[in-house]
């Protein structure tokens, strides 16, 4: 697949932090009950206990043996949590979660159809909602379905242009540059895992892997200065395959963002695209 790309417009309204993303198909679970707090605390990688009203955190619903189940939010407010999670998961976190309810004071429901959530890209101010933003930095609002949600100074941008700033951005995506074969340290995504929690789920594993060894594969966020395509290989000095670019979009300035997978020993090796484009990390050329 070519590098991604989005009009101009809707790429300026992102930098100067003027856009916001219709996120009314994401999964929307709201769990509330004298427990939900602990009860989520004890099952998700972050640390869930600190959480005040208003702010949020990426966070995972591992398996028992530290595989990646589900990717979401979760965001506080005065009354409970919400769980925002992207629709093209394979595990919905409703379904996922309540099997471990048993005899907790604790209430799932699924208010995906009544209520709408955008998210504001970027900047956002202390009254805009959850912050961080379920897709990075900014901040999502909710209400209900239907309802004006938009503020007047800002205006929608479309998929491809909230693609174009993640990708820009390195950040991962599940079923794009992840999926529930990946461990979080194979995904980038060590910052979701709070190191000082008496438990969650799959903490045995992840665990393992930091204190004894290091993941089969790292994600690696990288510039090229010409196109390469999404699904293209990597390759090391030596012309030997090493990995493969999962995500893909034109970078400002020209030539292409992107993240790749890469085999643990080759991330430090001078690598290049298939197409023979020099690959750099972020920051060291761009």
């Amino acid at each position: 697949m070519p590098p991604l790309t989005a009009s101009d417009d809707e790429l300026l309204a992102i930098a100067e932090g003027r856009a916001a993303v219709d996120l009314a198909s994401f999964r929307k679970v709201r769990v509330r009950g004298d427990d939900a707090r602990a009860w989520l605390h004890d099952l998700v990688t972050t640390d869930v206990a600190s959480l005040v009203p208003g702010a949020s955190r990426r966070t995972l619903l591992l398996d028992a043996t530290g595989h990646i189940r589900v990717d979401l939010q979760v965001a506080c407010d005065g009354d409970g949590f919400w769980l925002f999670q992207a629709p093209d998961q394979p595990d919905h976190i409703r379904s996922a979660l309540a099997p471990y309810v048993l005899s907790s004071a604790v209430s799932l429901d699924d208010l995906t159809d009544e209520r709408g959530l955008i998210a504001l890209l970027g900047s956002a101010g202390a009254h805009d909602g959850f912050r961080p933003s379920c897709l990075g930095p900014g901040g999502d609002v909710i209400g209900p379905s239907g309802s004006t949600l938009l503020p007047p100074e800002r205006a929608f941008v479309g998929a491809d242009a909230a693609e174009v700033w993640r990708i820009r951005r390195g950040r991962a995506r599940m079923g794009t540059d992840f999926d529930g074969r990946s461990i979080p340290a194979e995904a980038g995504l060590d910052e979701t895992i709070d190191e000082t929690k008496g438990c969650f789920l799959g903490q045995e594993s992840v665990a393992r892997v930091r204190n004894l060894g290091h993941p089969p594969r790292v994600l690696r966020h990288m510039v090229a200065d010409g196109p390469i395509d999404a699904g293209s290989p990597v390759v090391d000095e030596a012309g030997d395959e090493v990995g493969v670019v999962t995500s893909a979009a034109t970078h400002v300035g020209g030539g292409t963002v992107l993240l790749a997978s890469i085999r643990w020993g080759a991330g430090k090796r001078l690598l290049d695209a298939r197409e023979g484009r020099d690959l750099a990390p972020v920051g060291s050329s761009d």
